[in-house]
């Protein structure tokens, strides 16, 4: 295990880079951040709570950000200003913009995490917010760009986190936190119901997740931490790290067999050699 970066606020959603870095976001201290070669760049303080992150068809670094969230409490802020949305970040200046933040005129909760297909649509989750002993909807959704579409496929889940494409384009996979159980849903731009795919034993819960090139989903795992790796077929298996909240991994370097984690409660970005090469994203910059 190789710790490429420490003293992190909170990271989230690591963003392999084909120049070596990483860009992830901190949600606690609302910035992207750029790691590389022992050192951390600001690329932009982008406020709220940024959570997931992905290079799009234009280059530029898409963010879903949920609002803001106080992770010594997991509490997601309120009211104006906290809306969920959807984020577009130029890498060369570091300006953002709000692409999204409803559907439908429904405000957006708390988008986490997303994936762009190899047409460039965007497809994303909506965790929904935690406050007061309340929780608000959880969903898919997927939306272009361009700013002109947004539709939602489904608006009854629990706690949507991760998502990813199976290796073929046909399946959109989503990890449900609290449940801490895999569904998969067809690649449609359609309202639909997921098919289940697995559930992790134990006291544990599901973060964010990264497909492997052979089709296995590999989902960060909550509170007892670990990476838990999930066939098609729904096999589980573990690799444990020493961390409650390994929240994010990302695949990497020539051969794909570098797995970028996130060890959020210790604030730290680590990189580790895989048993299996990830699958590569659409677009990369």
């Amino acid at each position: 295990m190789e710790v490429l970066a420490e003293g992190l606020a909170f990271p989230e959603g690591p963003v392999v880079m084909t120049d070596g870095s990483v860009i992830l976001v901190e949600l606690s201290g609302g910035r992207i951040t750029r790691c590389w070669n022992g050192r951390q760049e600001t690329i932009c303080a982008i406020g709220g709570g940024p959570n997931g992150a992905a290079i799009g068809p234009d280059g530029a670094l898409w963010v879903c950000n949920n609002g803001g969230l106080d992770t010594a409490k997991f509490q997601h802020a309120r009211g104006p200003g906290c809306e969920g949305r959807i984020e577009r970040v130029d890498l060369a200046s570091g300006r953002f913009e709000r692409v999204y933040d409803s559907c439908d005129g429904i405000g957006l909760e708390a988008p986490n995490d997303l994936v762009f297909d190899a047409e460039g649509r965007m497809w994303f989750t909506d965790l929904g917010k935690s406050h007061d002993g309340i929780r608000t909807a959880s969903g898919l959704f997927t939306c272009l760009p361009d700013g002109s579409s947004i539709t939602a496929i489904n608006r009854r889940a629990v706690s949507y986190n991760g998502i990813g494409l199976s290796p073929d384009g046909t399946a959109i996979y989503c990890a449900d936190t609290h449940q801490a159980r895999l569904w998969r849903f067809d690649r449609r731009v359609e309202p639909q119901r997921p098919q289940w795919v697995a559930t992790a034993p134990g006291p544990v819960g599901f973060d964010s997740l990264a497909v492997t090139a052979a089709g296995n989903v590999c989902v960060a795992t909550l509170f007892d931490g670990g990476i838990t790796t999930i066939t098609p077929e729904g096999a589980t298996t573990r690799r444990d790290f020493d961390d409650a909240y390994v929240t994010n991994i990302a695949f990497g370097g020539s051969d794909m067999r570098d797995a970028f984690i996130t060890l959020s409660a210790q604030g730290a970005l680590i990189r580790v050699r895989w048993d299996e090469p990830g699958l590569r994203l659409a677009f990369n910059g």
